[in-house]
Protein backbone atom coordinates (compact mmCIF):
# COMPACT_ATOMS: atom_id res chain seq x y z
CA UNK A 1 0.00 0.00 0.00
CA UNK A 2 1.00 3.72 -0.43
CA UNK A 3 2.93 4.95 2.56
CA UNK A 4 1.44 8.46 2.64
CA UNK A 5 -1.63 8.68 4.52
CA UNK A 6 -3.18 7.58 7.75
CA UNK A 7 -1.64 4.12 8.70
CA UNK A 8 -2.80 1.18 6.83
CA UNK A 9 -5.62 -1.59 8.47
CA UNK A 10 -3.94 -3.77 10.80
CA UNK A 11 -2.67 -7.00 9.54
CA UNK A 12 -4.96 -8.74 12.16
CA UNK A 13 -7.77 -7.13 10.25
CA UNK A 14 -6.89 -8.23 7.22
CA UNK A 15 -6.99 -12.26 8.39
CA UNK A 16 -9.96 -11.80 9.83
CA UNK A 17 -11.30 -10.81 6.34
CA UNK A 18 -9.42 -13.73 4.63
CA UNK A 19 -9.92 -16.39 7.43
CA UNK A 20 -13.67 -15.44 7.42
CA UNK A 21 -13.73 -15.93 3.32
CA UNK A 22 -12.38 -19.36 4.33
CA UNK A 23 -14.97 -20.68 6.39
CA UNK A 24 -17.64 -19.68 3.95
CA UNK A 25 -15.79 -22.00 1.53
CA UNK A 26 -16.34 -24.38 4.41
CA UNK A 27 -20.06 -23.42 4.60
CA UNK A 28 -20.19 -23.98 1.04
CA UNK A 29 -19.28 -27.73 0.97
CA UNK A 30 -15.38 -27.12 0.02
CA UNK A 31 -13.11 -29.23 2.80
CA UNK A 32 -11.34 -25.83 3.63
CA UNK A 33 -9.19 -27.34 6.64
CA UNK A 34 -6.78 -25.81 9.09
CA UNK A 35 -3.69 -26.21 7.16
CA UNK A 36 -5.20 -24.62 3.83
CA UNK A 37 -6.47 -22.41 5.62
CA UNK A 38 -2.56 -21.60 6.65
CA UNK A 39 -0.93 -22.11 3.46
CA UNK A 40 -4.26 -19.76 2.16
CA UNK A 41 -2.60 -17.06 4.46
CA UNK A 42 1.00 -17.30 3.93
CA UNK A 43 0.41 -17.99 -0.11
CA UNK A 44 -1.71 -14.16 0.63
CA UNK A 45 1.44 -12.73 2.64
CA UNK A 46 3.59 -13.30 -0.64
CA UNK A 47 2.11 -12.12 -3.08
CA UNK A 48 0.37 -9.14 -1.24
CA UNK A 49 -3.24 -8.77 0.54
CA UNK A 50 -3.72 -5.85 -1.13
CA UNK A 51 -4.02 -7.24 -4.57
CA UNK A 52 -7.64 -8.64 -5.67
CA UNK A 53 -6.11 -10.89 -8.11
CA UNK A 54 -2.95 -11.93 -5.89
CA UNK A 55 -5.36 -13.20 -3.59
CA UNK A 56 -7.74 -14.85 -6.17
CA UNK A 57 -4.79 -17.03 -7.02
CA UNK A 58 -3.40 -17.56 -3.57
CA UNK A 59 -7.03 -19.00 -2.45
CA UNK A 60 -7.76 -20.93 -5.87
CA UNK A 61 -3.97 -22.84 -5.34
CA UNK A 62 -4.36 -23.65 -1.60
CA UNK A 63 -8.15 -23.86 -0.95
CA UNK A 64 -9.31 -25.86 -4.03
CA UNK A 65 -8.39 -29.34 -4.15
CA UNK A 66 -10.32 -30.66 -7.26
CA UNK A 67 -11.91 -28.87 -10.41
CA UNK A 68 -15.55 -29.38 -8.51
CA UNK A 69 -14.37 -26.93 -6.42
CA UNK A 70 -13.28 -23.98 -9.08
CA UNK A 71 -16.67 -22.89 -9.40
CA UNK A 72 -18.31 -22.88 -5.69
CA UNK A 73 -14.53 -20.65 -4.97
CA UNK A 74 -15.15 -18.20 -7.81
CA UNK A 75 -19.19 -17.75 -6.13
CA UNK A 76 -17.82 -17.40 -2.76
CA UNK A 77 -14.71 -15.32 -3.78
CA UNK A 78 -17.38 -12.74 -5.93
CA UNK A 79 -19.69 -12.25 -3.29
CA UNK A 80 -17.64 -12.29 -0.26
CA UNK A 81 -15.68 -9.20 -1.68
CA UNK A 82 -18.35 -7.02 -2.23
CA UNK A 83 -19.36 -8.08 -5.38
CA UNK A 84 -16.39 -7.86 -7.41
CA UNK A 85 -16.21 -10.02 -10.33
CA UNK A 86 -13.40 -12.68 -9.52
CA UNK A 87 -12.99 -13.50 -13.08
CA UNK A 88 -9.05 -13.94 -13.54
CA UNK A 89 -9.00 -12.68 -16.76
CA UNK A 90 -9.69 -8.85 -16.11
CA UNK A 91 -6.58 -7.51 -16.73
CA UNK A 92 -5.29 -5.23 -13.73
CA UNK A 93 -2.69 -2.71 -14.32
CA UNK A 94 0.73 -3.09 -13.10
CA UNK A 95 0.67 -0.02 -10.32
CA UNK A 96 -2.93 -0.49 -9.82
CA UNK A 97 -3.55 -0.83 -5.90
CA UNK A 98 -6.60 -2.35 -4.13
CA UNK A 99 -7.04 -1.15 -0.62
CA UNK A 100 -9.27 -2.41 2.40
CA UNK A 101 -12.39 -1.20 2.89
CA UNK A 102 -12.97 1.50 5.82
CA UNK A 103 -14.66 -2.08 7.19
CA UNK A 104 -11.61 -2.91 8.23
CA UNK A 105 -9.80 0.16 8.67
CA UNK A 106 -9.56 3.75 6.66
CA UNK A 107 -7.72 3.94 3.15
CA UNK A 108 -4.45 5.30 2.71
CA UNK A 109 -4.94 9.13 1.52
CA UNK A 110 -2.43 8.41 -1.47
CA UNK A 111 -5.20 5.81 -2.46
CA UNK A 112 -7.34 8.74 -3.47
CA UNK A 113 -4.98 11.17 -4.86
CA UNK A 114 -1.56 9.09 -6.25
CA UNK A 115 -3.82 6.18 -7.68
CA UNK A 116 -6.87 7.33 -9.77
CA UNK A 117 -7.20 3.34 -10.18
CA UNK A 118 -7.95 2.39 -6.55
CA UNK A 119 -10.73 -0.49 -5.82
CA UNK A 120 -11.41 -0.93 -2.80
CA UNK A 121 -11.96 -4.51 -1.45
CA UNK A 122 -15.13 -4.98 0.70
CA UNK A 123 -15.95 -7.76 2.91
CA UNK A 124 -19.89 -7.26 3.13
CA UNK A 125 -20.72 -9.53 6.14
CA UNK A 126 -24.54 -10.22 6.47
CA UNK A 127 -26.32 -9.94 9.74
CA UNK A 128 -26.33 -13.93 10.14
CA UNK A 129 -22.27 -13.91 9.55
CA UNK A 130 -21.78 -11.45 12.24
CA UNK A 131 -23.99 -12.92 14.49
CA UNK A 132 -21.91 -16.47 13.81
CA UNK A 133 -18.86 -14.75 15.70
CA UNK A 134 -20.60 -12.61 18.64
CA UNK A 135 -19.57 -13.66 22.02
CA UNK A 136 -22.47 -15.78 23.54
CA UNK A 137 -22.88 -13.43 26.57
CA UNK A 138 -23.19 -10.45 25.19
CA UNK A 139 -26.38 -11.79 22.99
CA UNK A 140 -30.04 -10.28 23.36
CA UNK A 141 -32.87 -12.33 23.84
CA UNK A 142 -33.79 -12.00 19.72
CA UNK A 143 -30.06 -12.46 18.92
CA UNK A 144 -30.67 -16.02 20.73
CA UNK A 145 -33.44 -17.25 19.01
CA UNK A 146 -31.87 -16.33 16.22
CA UNK A 147 -29.00 -18.55 16.92
CA UNK A 148 -30.91 -21.10 18.01
CA UNK A 149 -31.99 -21.59 14.65
CA UNK A 150 -28.71 -21.40 13.32
CA UNK A 151 -27.72 -24.36 15.32
CA UNK A 152 -29.80 -26.52 13.32
CA UNK A 153 -27.79 -25.70 10.02
CA UNK A 154 -24.83 -27.34 11.60
CA UNK A 155 -22.96 -30.02 9.71
CA UNK A 156 -21.47 -32.48 12.38
CA UNK A 157 -19.92 -35.80 11.68
CA UNK A 158 -18.81 -38.10 13.98
CA UNK A 159 -14.72 -39.37 13.77
CA UNK A 160 -14.72 -42.45 12.95
CA UNK A 161 -12.08 -46.01 14.01
CA UNK A 162 -11.22 -49.23 12.55
CA UNK A 163 -13.21 -51.83 12.94
CA UNK A 164 -12.24 -55.24 13.62
CA UNK A 165 -14.07 -56.62 10.40
CA UNK A 166 -13.21 -56.14 7.02
CA UNK A 167 -14.98 -55.20 3.61
CA UNK A 168 -14.52 -55.74 -0.66
CA UNK A 169 -11.90 -52.92 -1.02
CA UNK A 170 -10.48 -51.38 -4.77
CA UNK A 171 -7.00 -52.13 -2.97
CA UNK A 172 -5.75 -53.31 0.55
CA UNK A 173 -4.82 -56.93 1.05
CA UNK A 174 -5.78 -59.26 -0.75
CA UNK A 175 -8.64 -61.38 0.01
CA UNK A 176 -7.64 -64.68 -0.56
CA UNK A 177 -11.07 -66.62 0.04
CA UNK A 178 -12.86 -64.40 -2.52
CA UNK A 179 -10.21 -64.19 -5.23
CA UNK A 180 -10.02 -68.59 -4.80
CA UNK A 181 -14.11 -68.44 -5.03
CA UNK A 182 -14.22 -66.22 -8.15
CA UNK A 183 -11.60 -68.51 -9.66
CA UNK A 184 -13.36 -71.78 -8.91
CA UNK A 185 -17.04 -70.18 -10.61
CA UNK A 186 -15.11 -69.63 -13.73
CA UNK A 187 -13.82 -73.13 -13.47
CA UNK A 188 -9.98 -72.43 -12.70
CA UNK A 189 -9.61 -69.60 -15.77
CA UNK A 190 -8.07 -66.73 -14.30
CA UNK A 191 -10.08 -63.58 -12.98
CA UNK A 192 -9.44 -60.55 -11.00
CA UNK A 193 -8.12 -60.67 -7.55
CA UNK A 194 -10.11 -59.59 -4.76
CA UNK A 195 -9.23 -56.70 -2.11
CA UNK A 196 -10.36 -56.03 1.53
CA UNK A 197 -9.76 -54.02 4.22
CA UNK A 198 -10.78 -52.99 7.61
CA UNK A 199 -14.18 -51.26 7.83
CA UNK A 200 -14.82 -47.98 9.42
CA UNK A 201 -17.45 -47.14 12.35
CA UNK A 202 -17.78 -44.37 13.93
CA UNK A 203 -15.89 -43.86 17.26
CA UNK A 204 -17.93 -42.82 20.91
CA UNK A 205 -18.02 -38.88 21.64
CA UNK A 206 -18.59 -37.69 25.15
CA UNK A 207 -19.55 -34.13 26.26
CA UNK A 208 -19.02 -32.91 29.83
CA UNK A 209 -20.83 -29.36 29.87
CA UNK A 210 -19.69 -26.86 32.69
CA UNK A 211 -23.11 -25.48 34.10
CA UNK A 212 -22.22 -23.51 37.09
CA UNK A 213 -22.91 -20.14 37.87
CA UNK A 214 -19.34 -18.69 35.77
CA UNK A 215 -20.87 -20.77 32.41
CA UNK A 216 -24.34 -19.57 32.59
CA UNK A 217 -24.29 -17.60 29.66
CA UNK A 218 -23.00 -19.91 27.72
CA UNK A 219 -24.85 -23.01 28.99
CA UNK A 220 -27.84 -23.14 26.67
CA UNK A 221 -25.86 -22.82 23.52
CA UNK A 222 -23.60 -25.97 25.11
CA UNK A 223 -25.96 -27.74 25.55
CA UNK A 224 -28.11 -26.85 22.11
CA UNK A 225 -24.76 -28.43 20.51
CA UNK A 226 -24.83 -31.34 22.32
CA UNK A 227 -28.20 -31.87 20.92
CA UNK A 228 -27.25 -31.81 17.47
CA UNK A 229 -24.13 -34.39 17.78
CA UNK A 230 -26.49 -36.46 19.78
CA UNK A 231 -29.09 -36.25 17.21
CA UNK A 232 -26.36 -37.50 14.87
CA UNK A 233 -25.82 -40.84 15.99
CA UNK A 234 -27.79 -41.18 19.90
CA UNK A 235 -26.24 -44.54 20.47
CA UNK A 236 -21.96 -43.23 20.19
CA UNK A 237 -23.02 -39.45 21.82
CA UNK A 238 -23.08 -39.32 25.57
CA UNK A 239 -23.68 -35.90 27.29
CA UNK A 240 -23.08 -35.07 31.04
CA UNK A 241 -23.44 -31.67 33.21
CA UNK A 242 -20.95 -30.69 35.74
CA UNK A 243 -21.55 -28.30 38.63
CA UNK A 244 -21.63 -29.50 42.09
CA UNK A 245 -22.80 -33.46 40.85
CA UNK A 246 -22.36 -35.35 37.24
CA UNK A 247 -25.61 -35.65 35.38
CA UNK A 248 -26.30 -37.69 32.39
CA UNK A 249 -28.68 -35.71 29.94
CA UNK A 250 -27.94 -38.07 26.86
CA UNK A 251 -31.91 -39.67 26.80
CA UNK A 252 -33.29 -36.13 27.12
CA UNK A 253 -31.09 -34.64 24.11
CA UNK A 254 -32.37 -37.34 22.05
CA UNK A 255 -35.63 -35.41 21.14
CA UNK A 256 -35.94 -34.39 18.05
CA UNK A 257 -37.05 -31.18 18.96
CA UNK A 258 -34.58 -28.80 20.42
CA UNK A 259 -36.53 -26.91 23.02
CA UNK A 260 -38.21 -29.88 23.99
CA UNK A 261 -34.57 -31.29 24.50
CA UNK A 262 -33.55 -28.76 26.43
CA UNK A 263 -36.39 -28.33 28.85
CA UNK A 264 -36.27 -32.27 29.02
CA UNK A 265 -32.43 -31.84 30.31
CA UNK A 266 -33.01 -28.57 32.29
CA UNK A 267 -35.28 -30.57 34.72
CA UNK A 268 -32.67 -33.19 35.55
CA UNK A 269 -30.04 -30.59 36.13
CA UNK A 270 -30.25 -29.86 40.46
CA UNK A 271 -27.13 -27.69 39.99
CA UNK A 272 -28.07 -24.98 37.35
CA UNK A 273 -25.63 -22.11 38.03
CA UNK A 274 -24.46 -23.46 41.08
CA UNK A 275 -20.80 -23.78 42.11
CA UNK A 276 -18.16 -25.91 40.54
CA UNK A 277 -16.32 -28.79 42.02
CA UNK A 278 -14.64 -29.96 38.72
CA UNK A 279 -12.33 -32.39 40.35
CA UNK A 280 -14.70 -34.21 42.30
CA UNK A 281 -17.22 -34.57 39.14
CA UNK A 282 -14.42 -35.24 36.78
CA UNK A 283 -13.27 -38.32 39.18
CA UNK A 284 -17.24 -39.34 39.36
CA UNK A 285 -17.60 -39.66 35.89
CA UNK A 286 -14.23 -41.74 35.42
CA UNK A 287 -15.06 -44.48 38.41
CA UNK A 288 -19.09 -44.86 37.02
CA UNK A 289 -18.44 -44.03 33.22
CA UNK A 290 -15.06 -44.04 31.95
CA UNK A 291 -13.86 -47.04 33.22
CA UNK A 292 -16.92 -48.87 32.43
CA UNK A 293 -16.24 -48.47 28.93
CA UNK A 294 -18.33 -45.26 27.93
CA UNK A 295 -15.00 -42.71 27.52
CA UNK A 296 -12.32 -45.46 26.80
CA UNK A 297 -11.29 -45.16 23.18
CA UNK A 298 -13.82 -41.91 23.09
CA UNK A 299 -13.56 -38.45 22.11
CA UNK A 300 -13.97 -36.86 25.60
CA UNK A 301 -14.44 -32.79 25.33
CA UNK A 302 -14.89 -30.64 28.42
CA UNK A 303 -16.48 -27.30 28.17
CA UNK A 304 -15.61 -25.41 31.22
CA UNK A 305 -13.98 -22.00 31.88
CA UNK A 306 -11.62 -24.00 34.51
CA UNK A 307 -13.19 -22.27 37.91
CA UNK A 308 -12.57 -24.60 40.35
CA UNK A 309 -13.20 -24.94 44.15
CA UNK A 310 -11.59 -27.67 45.24
CA UNK A 311 -8.12 -28.90 45.13
CA UNK A 312 -6.52 -28.10 41.88
CA UNK A 313 -3.85 -31.08 41.90
CA UNK A 314 -7.24 -33.52 42.33
CA UNK A 315 -8.25 -31.67 39.47
CA UNK A 316 -5.06 -32.74 37.43
CA UNK A 317 -4.81 -35.95 38.61
CA UNK A 318 -8.45 -36.71 37.11
CA UNK A 319 -7.89 -35.32 33.68
CA UNK A 320 -4.49 -36.93 33.39
CA UNK A 321 -6.56 -40.76 34.27
CA UNK A 322 -9.08 -39.41 31.88
CA UNK A 323 -6.01 -38.49 29.27
CA UNK A 324 -5.54 -41.89 29.49
CA UNK A 325 -8.44 -43.41 29.08
CA UNK A 326 -9.59 -41.58 26.14
CA UNK A 327 -8.72 -41.30 22.92
CA UNK A 328 -8.30 -37.49 22.56
CA UNK A 329 -9.12 -35.07 25.28
CA UNK A 330 -10.60 -31.48 24.62
CA UNK A 331 -10.51 -28.90 26.32
CA UNK A 332 -13.40 -25.51 25.35
CA UNK A 333 -13.10 -22.42 27.77
CA UNK A 334 -15.19 -19.35 26.15
CA UNK A 335 -12.94 -16.97 26.82
CA UNK A 336 -9.59 -18.63 25.28
CA UNK A 337 -10.95 -16.55 22.13
CA UNK A 338 -11.16 -12.95 23.96
CA UNK A 339 -8.41 -10.41 23.57
CA UNK A 340 -5.49 -10.71 26.46
CA UNK A 341 -6.75 -13.67 27.89
CA UNK A 342 -4.31 -15.98 29.66
CA UNK A 343 -4.83 -19.13 31.15
CA UNK A 344 -3.91 -18.62 34.80
CA UNK A 345 -6.85 -20.15 36.31
CA UNK A 346 -6.03 -22.34 39.03
CA UNK A 347 -8.29 -25.56 37.23
CA UNK A 348 -6.90 -24.40 33.75
CA UNK A 349 -3.39 -24.08 34.61
CA UNK A 350 -3.70 -27.94 36.40
CA UNK A 351 -5.66 -29.13 33.87
CA UNK A 352 -3.48 -27.88 30.55
CA UNK A 353 -0.57 -30.21 30.44
CA UNK A 354 -2.78 -33.45 29.61
CA UNK A 355 -5.01 -31.67 27.14
CA UNK A 356 -4.41 -32.16 23.36
CA UNK A 357 -6.50 -29.86 22.05
CA UNK A 358 -7.50 -26.28 23.92
CA UNK A 359 -9.97 -24.69 21.95
CA UNK A 360 -12.66 -21.77 22.22
CA UNK A 361 -16.10 -21.82 22.98
CA UNK A 362 -17.75 -18.33 22.99
CA UNK A 363 -19.40 -17.90 19.12
CA UNK A 364 -20.81 -20.43 16.93
CA UNK A 365 -18.13 -19.83 14.20
CA UNK A 366 -15.60 -21.68 17.25
CA UNK A 367 -18.45 -24.18 17.61
CA UNK A 368 -18.12 -24.87 13.81
CA UNK A 369 -14.15 -25.56 14.97
CA UNK A 370 -14.75 -27.50 17.84
CA UNK A 371 -17.16 -29.99 15.60
CA UNK A 372 -14.24 -30.24 12.79
CA UNK A 373 -11.57 -31.06 15.78
CA UNK A 374 -13.95 -33.77 16.47
CA UNK A 375 -14.59 -34.82 13.21
CA UNK A 376 -10.92 -35.36 12.57
CA UNK A 377 -9.79 -36.77 16.22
Amino acid sequence: MPTTGPASPSETGVDELLVGFTRVLRAAGLPVTSDRTVAFLTAAAEVGADSRRGVYWAGRATLCGEPDHLGVYARAFESWFGGLRADPGIPVPRRRQVVVDAALGEPPAGAASGEQHAEPVRALASATEVLRHRDLAELSAADRAELAAMFTALRVRLPLRSSARRRPARRGQVDGRATMRDQLRRAGEPGRIAYRRRAQRPRRVVLLLDVSGSMSPYADALLRLAQVLTRRDPRRVEVFTMGTRLTRVSPALRQRDPDAALRAAGEQIADWSGGTRLGEVLRAFADRWGQRGSARGAVVVVCSDGWERGDPRLLAEQVARLRRLAHRLVWVNPHRGKAGYLPVQAGVAAALPHVDDFLAGHSLATFEDLVEVIARA
